[in-house]
């Protein structure tokens, strides 16, 4: 069995990244088989638009510094031999996350938001000519748009946001193989 992670990151009012959360899933069905989630101190401490959501009723969490925290992620990884890790608008946590460059990552994006790799598009969806949507392709709508629940709401907490991302790459149908498409960095 082979397996990748999806990454989600929540950043402070100074930008900088204020928590962590990661899911690896098995690269067959999709599913969660193992989650981490990392509040990082101090960086937490300044607040930041989504802090409310830092901590959920139930969900276990690990605070750390950094650097620490970094260091157990990649030991994590290293332990399910992940080398591909995932994002939605994986240039953003890719960039705040310059420790983690030696995987290669991929942008779920990519795909959700192009008519091309996305079957739930409507017809009546404004894109460009490249087949990508205009709007309304964020984490949000998209869910609603693949599950049909129009009361989704994204909680904006790294750990519930990255399960709800590999639930997108679910919903979305394609094998692995096709994100070799959304590939932002080797």
């Amino acid at each position: 069995m082979s397996y990748f992670a999806v990454l989600d990151t929540e950043t402070n009012w100074y930008n900088e990244v204020m928590s962590i959360g990661l899911v690896v899933s098995d690269s067959d069905a999709f599913r969660p088989v193992e989650t981490k989630y990392f509040i990082l101190d101090p960086d937490f401490k300044c607040g930041g638009m989504f802090s409310s959501a830092l901590t959920m009723r139930g969900q276990k969490s690990i605070l750390a510094g950094r650097a620490d925290a970094l260091d157990r992620i990649g030991a994590w990884l290293r332990s399910f031999e992940v080398r591909s890790l995932f994002a939605y608008n994986a240039s953003f946590d890719c960039g705040m996350l310059p420790e983690l460059s030696d995987y290669c990552w991929h942008d779920i994006m990519r795909l959700a938001a192009y008519r091309q790799y996305n079957d739930a598009i409507p017809d009546c969806a404004d894109c460009f000519g490249t087949g990508r949507m205009k709007s309304g392709y964020g984490v949000e709508p998209m869910m609603r748009l693949l599950s049909g629940n129009q009361r989704y709401a994204e909680k904006h907490n790294a750990l519930c946001d990255a399960v709800d991302e590999l639930e997108i790459m679910r919903l979305l149908g394609h094998e692995l193989e096709m994100y070799q498409n959304a590939i932002l960095r080797r």
